[in-house]
């Protein structure tokens, strides 16, 4: 039979089960728009910068059963989409990005957009390929899709020439998808050996990612057998619940707040399912982790790079924390510690914690853990929260609990501005009849806040909370503590209400703590609606978050003893004479 390539190219996107494209047609991927536009499975989203076209389809992939996809110009919209791609290498996400190519048959050379951009994209993508004639398509888009979802997940590349989309080449049939299947490479004796050392233990934890989002059920078995603290990175958050007696927060060492730092102070044996101790979770590597060390992921290239193993298992997680909490249980095991005096410990410490904040006098500005409060009890237990880079991600950790795995949403390693407006529009998309709230400080959300006109023209209902100081907080802080001064880190005046009318969004002001509740009830009841919701909310950053203050102490106490005079002299010296 004879196909266009971009027929070809959209049959293969809906069998592997794509459901938005988000991207900018243009002449050199136009065709497969135009087949788009004939699918009854697949909503292409035109979007206002490639970038968030990135961060889009990574939050379809955290949040749906879908792979996010691009389907972007060659060149220019590969480049303007590298931030977003770069985002899903680092962090472990499945991505497919479509990317027109210029034409090979014509011989012409220094055509429009002509660049080698699989060589461009190499350092962050897990695989790329170039399609030579109509037969390949099929399958290389199934190759494509099977390497971004497999082992640890991540961005992959396929670039189809724009004749070969425009004309119709022989193929011998549509070829359906067939999944492959999963296969183990850990064997029992591993798991035994993990379990005996577990049990070994009088004081064992257990830290959880990303990776293991999908193993919530088997989480908390082993962590109930046990009687073990959970602990978290910030991308895996939301996959213990927060109300479960034995979650503790984000990390375990001194960035990690009271719970999580006592829970793990004794802590003689771990359980590291889906983590790679990397920087932001580990609070700058300022964590003690104890040497009987058990890593599960399904990556060994994660294991002993920051912290050595006892025992490493190379496997998926749910599979293996299955077979662990199945050996737990035919093993007759009494734990160390009552579980009841343990939880009733973990309990105190969280609720002092949040009392701590609730007390904070903010002045004539919002204090932060009274919104997340209001918020929390007015949403759903589905509801999604997606944060950005910035000081309000880590108010948003440790403040704002995470109810159900999979359903708080924010760049880690990679860490890019401009993720949360793009990514928070993409997830309302994908799940209308959910509350879905971005959390973003105001300099995030400059980056990329016109993309709410996209929300807007597909009546998508986000709710966009702007914590505004006027500042690049985080670092404006780190740089007002030790130099007293502020280095491009205060932002020119932006009136976000002009930023509404432009975009299409509803406007609220909160400019204190007397109107947090109603506020709060107005956006959600006009996000209902389908309309964007802008809640312009002056924050109060004087409080810092137990992470902030973690990370300042653990790289200071790396500083040679001349340094750390030098550096404190400075800071004493500017603090006193300007």
């Amino acid at each position: 039979m004879k196909k266009s390539g971009a027929e070809l190219v959209v049959y293969a996107l809906e069998q592997v089960g794509v459901r938005y494209t988000f991207g900018i047609p243009g002449v050199h991927n136009t065709e497969i728009y135009d087949s788009l536009n004939s699918s009854e499975l697949i909503k292409p989203v035109l979007v206002t910068h490639e970038g968030s076209a990135s961060f889009m389809a990574d939050a379809i992939s955290r949040s749906t059963e879908s792979t996010g996809t691009l389907v972007i110009v060659p060149a220019a919209g590969l480049t303007h989409a590298m931030s977003g791609i770069g985002e899903a290498y680092l962090d472990g996400i499945p991505m497919l990005i479509i990317t027109g190519g210029v034409r090979n048959d014509t011989g012409m050379n220094y055509q429009l957009h002509q660049m080698d951009q699989l060589k461009l994209a190499d350092g962050i993508v897990k695989g790329g390929f170039l399609i030579q004639k109509h037969e390949e398509i099929i399958s290389t888009i199934y190759k494509a899709y099977d390497l971004a979802n497999s082992g640890e997940p991540g961005p992959v590349i396929v670039e189809v020439p724009a004749n070969i989309q425009m004309f119709t080449g022989e193929i011998d049939k549509l070829h359906t998808y067939q999944k492959p299947e999963l296969v183990n490479k850990f064997n029992q004796d591993e798991i035994e050996a993990a379990v005996d050392l577990l049990l070994k233990a009088k004081r064992p934890g257990i830290y959880a990612g990303w990776g293991s989002v999908n193993s919530s059920t088997y989480l908390k078995e082993i962590a109930e057998a046990l009687v073990a603290p959970v602990a978290t990175t910030l991308q895996g958050l939301s996959v213990f619940d927060f109300r479960h007696p034995l979650h503790t927060g984000m990390g375990f060492g001194r960035s990690a707040v009271p719970a999580a730092e006592n829970a793990f102070k004794d802590c003689d044996c771990m359980l590291a399912v889906g983590v790679r101790f990397a920087e932001l979770a580990t609070g700058s590597f300022g964590v003690k982790v104890p040497e009987n060390l058990i890593h599960i992921d399904i990556n060994p290239e994660v294991f002993n790079k920051n912290y050595p193993a006892k025992i490493s298992i190379e496997g998926d997680a749910t599979q293996v924390l299955k077979q662990i909490s199945e050996s737990l249980k035919n093993r007759n095991h009494k734990p160390d510690r009552d579980i009841k005096v343990f939880s009733a410990q973990i309990a105190s410490d969280k609720e002092k914690y949040f009392s701590e904040w609730e007390k904070h006098n903010s002045k004539d500005r919002v204090n932060p853990y009274l919104l997340f409060k209001n918020l929390r009890n007015q949403i759903a237990d589905d509801a999604f929260v997606l944060t950005d880079d910035g000081t309000h991600t880590f108010l948003t950790e440790e403040l704002m609990p995470s109810y159900l795995p999979g359903h708080f949403l924010s760049p880690s390693d990679f860490n890019c501005m401009g993720y949360c407006v793009p990514a928070t529009i993409a997830v309302k998309l994908a799940h209308p009849d959910k509350d879905v709230v971005g959390i973003v400080g105001d300099g995030a959300f400059m980056m990329t806040c016109m993309e709410i006109v996209t929300a807007a023209a597909n009546k998508i209902g986000s709710v966009h909370i702007i914590f505004n100081d006027g500042e690049l907080g985080q670092i404006a802080q780190f740089q007002q503590i030790p130099l007293n001064r502020k280095t491009c880190t205060v932002l020119g005046k932006v009136n976000f209400e002009g930023v509404a009318m432009a975009t299409g969004a509803h406007y609220i002001r909160l400019d204190d703590n007397s109107k947090i509740e109603e506020s709060v009830k107005e956006s959600l009841q006009t996000s209902a609606k389908g309309i964007p919701v802008i809640l312009d909310v002056v924050v109060d950053y004087s409080k810092k978050t137990k992470f902030s203050l973690g990370v300042v102490k653990t790289n200071l106490g790396r500083f040679s003893f001349k340094d750390k005079l030098r550096f404190l002299g400075r800071a004493v010296k500017r603090h006193a004479f300007g």
